[in-house]
């Protein structure tokens, strides 16, 4: 829901890596999956708030609606940001550019890592079915990693070129199809 509306987008991947550069994160949020966590008299009090560049002399009216409606699951749940600051608050309704480096890095290091031994544990799995040629066999179970790298370098290229999300999508599709494959037979 990073553009708003339910299901997965288009938007809504070039919102997650590229970024919605005409809004802050916050506004995104506020406006997508957190549009329900607060009433919309709060809402537009925050998104106006970051609109008009997050000023300080405006905190005291801000950190009360933070309060009420954010910080109770925020303050709580590691890596979020928890709105208990000035200068935190004024980070997130910045204009929305990208998701971070590090952020991409550690995303990227668990999805190489994880699915990368789901793909070698089924392929294994897969490599024992009968009814297949060896060559055919060893295809289906070498596109996964294929696909996989396509999926994670794109989010990288779509954090500087919104156009590449559609290989995101095709990367995805592609694993997931390769892995029905072996799984089903």
């Amino acid at each position: 829901m990073a553009d708003g509306e339910f299901g997965v987008s288009v938007d809504d991947i070039v919102y997650s890596y590229h970024g919605n550069r005409n809004s802050s994160k916050l506004e995104v949020k506020l406006n997508g999956s957190m549009k329900d966590k607060a009433i919309d008299k709060d809402r537009i009090v925050l998104i106006k708030w970051a609109r008009e560049g997050a000023k300080q002399k405006e905190w005291k009216t801000v950190e009360p609606i933070l309060e009420v409606n954010c910080i109770q699951c925020h303050g709580t749940i590691p890596g979020l940001p928890t709105y208990s600051s000035y200068e935190e608050s004024a980070e997130v309704a910045k204009t929305d550019m990208d998701a971070s480096v590090s952020s991409i890095a550690r995303v990227s290091h668990i999805h190489l890592f994880c699915i990368a031994y789901i793909f070698i544990f089924l392929g294994y799995v897969f490599s024992m079915s009968i009814g297949m040629s060896k060559v055919v066999k060893s295809i289906i179970i070498t596109i996964p990693f294929g696909f996989l790298i396509i999926d994670i370098s794109s989010w990288w290229i779509t954090s500087i070129y919104p156009g590449f999300t559609w290989l995101i999508i095709i990367g995805g599709f592609g694993y997931i199809m390769a892995f029905s494959i072996m799984w089903f037979t």
